[in-house]
């Protein structure tokens, strides 16, 4: 390895020239020009290249995955709006010294009765939200506790948190190319708020040809997406079980294409080769065996003789 150049890693055995990855980085450009596909490259203070952007995943699940029941953001947005409640009880203290007490306890309940707050507002507009958030039947309260924003823009619920999803539908996650198979994964699996774990799948660079590859778990995704160009109708990632998926060489890819009545015919000629090589080496036994018995009858008959 020569020392004056720079290289960018693969994974952790594999390393390529940072100038090669540049160029291939440029085709990739290039091909997405104009779209939110396109990579940035940042340079490190160690002259190491960092490339950044979206990548996209197909899904190619054959069994449900479980989705979370409640999203992590309602955890967020319940602290959100105790902050905001102390911002506004400050606030109001501030205004009317004189009623310190008893506005700080009408904000609290009115908290209380609708931590629905996204950010400060004056008094006025705020009286509006809680009047507007009230007239919320209990109907409706309950939908919006159960219903929750998933993949696609599909709500699911209790009953329906358990699906497959669309074979070769697609999502995409932003990552940069010191990110693993394995730190892919989660983040792919922390944005649909997927609760069944990393190792139960693994990623695949599936091929036009039919070709399976499996990217390992010191594998870059982003790098390998850049390595093997930009268009996705030669070849995708797709996401699949780890108990199921299974890597496709290309010489087994080739026959995959065909018909099963061609394929069927493959075989046929096949046994029909397999036969006259049996028989070809079955002719080449018993003439060696014949001429073993026929060398060891006239050493049998020289010994008579002596």
């Amino acid at each position: 390895m020569d020392r004056g150049q720079i290289y960018v890693k693969l994974s952790e055995e594999k390393l390529i020239l940072k100038s090669d990855i540049l160029s291939l980085l440029r085709t990739y450009n290039c091909y997405h020009e104009g779209k939110n596909f396109q990579l940035r490259a940042r340079e490190e203070e160690d002259g190491g290249l960092i490339l950044e952007g979206l990548l996209n995943i197909y899904w190619g699940l054959r069994r449900p995955i479980r989705l979370q029941m409640h999203d992590d953001n309602e955890r967020l947005r319940l602290k959100r709006n105790e902050h905001l409640s102390a911002q506004l009880s400050a606030q109001s203290g501030n205004n009317s010294p004189s009623r310190q007490t008893a506005g700080g306890d009408a904000a609290e309940a009115e908290e209380e009765e609708s931590p629905q707050l996204l950010r400060t507002r004056s008094d006025a507009s705020f009286m509006r939200v809680q009047r507007r958030s009230k007239t919320h039947t209990a109907r409706d309260m309950q939908r919006l506790r159960t219903h929750r924003f998933s993949i696609n823009g599909h709500f699911y619920n209790h009953k329906t948190s358990v699906f497959t999803p669309a074979f070769g539908s697609v999502t995409n996650v932003r990552i940069n190319s010191t990110m693993t198979t394995v730190q892919v994964l989660n983040l792919l699996l922390q944005k649909f708020r997927v609760e069944n774990k990393s190792e139960d799948f693994v990623l695949y660079m599936v091929h036009e040809s039919g070709e399976r590859t499996q990217l390992r778990d010191a594998e870059y995704p982003l790098v390998s997406r850049v390595l093997y160009g930009p268009c996705e109708k030669i070849s995708k990632i797709f996401i699949m079980e780890a108990d199921l998926g299974e890597e496709v060489t290309y010489d087994v890819a080739q026959y995959i294409k065909f018909e099963i009545p061609v394929l069927d015919s493959f075989v046929e000629k096949l046994k029909e080769e397999e036969e006259r090589e049996i028989n070809k080496l079955t002719k080449k036994y018993f003439s060696l065996r014949s001429m073993i018995l026929h060398q060891l009858e006239d050493k049998g008959h020289a010994c008579e003789s002596v």
